[in-house]
């Protein structure tokens, strides 16, 4: 299974980058996915996860091909 993962925003400072490819076989959440692509970092406060450009929980399963977005909070005005 090959997963497109982009990172929004502050999220890309932190991580320091602004995508990456997952290759993995098995079942996994978008959730594990952030812990599986960033063991050092700490889940941040109030992240918004979309997959396929819907949200998503994290919680979510993933499956070939997806693309996962994780970014900040969004405010406009």
């Amino acid at each position: 299974m090959s997963i497109k993962v982009l990172y929004f925003a502050s999220l890309q400072d932190r991580v320091g980058r602004q995508a990456d490819e997952f290759v993995w076989d098995g079942p996994i959440s978008a959730g594990a996915l952030w812990r599986r692509l960033n063991p050092d970092l700490a889940w941040p406060d109030n992240m918004l996860i979309a997959i396929n450009m819907d949200y998503a929980s994290s919680d979510a399963a993933l499956n070939d091909g997806d693309e996962v977005a994780f970014f900040p909070p969004v405010t406009g005005g």
